[in-house]
């Protein structure tokens, strides 16, 4: 690691797409330290908290999610940006709550995702007038109740009122573009 380097620390289970993305990061002048899940991840921040932090948010084991309140309770000033396949307005809201700077979907190249640090979440951002479709906002709100109940599939789908079964088919669909 170079002196002027920025240390960013880069999360996801996709180790193809962690490879791709650190490499481009590191070209960007970027010091990248790659983990595979929430508990790799946590050790290498606690040995010494990154500037900056890319963070996956379905992860085989614990949240992502869990890992940006670390990182925020480790060093404050660490810019966070939550990436994820599974958007929802309940986990934007959330991951910003938790300390990110930033919520954005895959795929994302290392263009998007510096620009993402440097858009804070209390900037302004041009919001589209377009309306979600009803199955976007099924399935925000599903996710929705999912993240007041922890995550926990049975309890979701009792207070939905329907079967666990078929809130399992719901929360597989990729939620749609709009």
């Amino acid at each position: 690691m170079l002196e002027n380097q920025a240390r960013l620390l880069l999360v996801d289970d996709d180790e193809i797409y962690c490879q791709v993305l650190a490499a481009a990061l590191e070209s960007r002048g970027y010091y990248v330290e790659v983990a595979h899940d929430v508990p790799g991840a946590i050790i290498l921040a606690e040995k010494e908290p990154p500037e900056f932090a890319v963070v996956d948010l379905k992860m085989p084991g614990p949240s992502g999610l869990q890992l940006v309140e670390k990182l925020s309770s480790l060093d404050e000033h660490t810019k966070t940006v939550v990436l994820t396949g599974y958007a929802s307005i309940a986990t934007a809201v959330q991951a910003i709550k938790l300390g990110a700077v930033q919520y954005i979907t895959k795929p994302a190249n290392a263009d998007e995702i510096i620009q993402a640090f440097g858009n804070t979440a209390n900037s302004q951002e041009t919001i589209s007038d377009t309306r979600p479709s009803p199955n976007r906002l099924e399935w925000e709100y599903l996710q929705k109740v999912l993240t007041e109940n922890n995550g926990n599939i049975s309890e979701t789908a009792r207070a939905l009122g329907m079967h666990r079964r078929t809130l399992q088919r719901k929360l597989n669909k990729f939620p749609t573009k709009r």
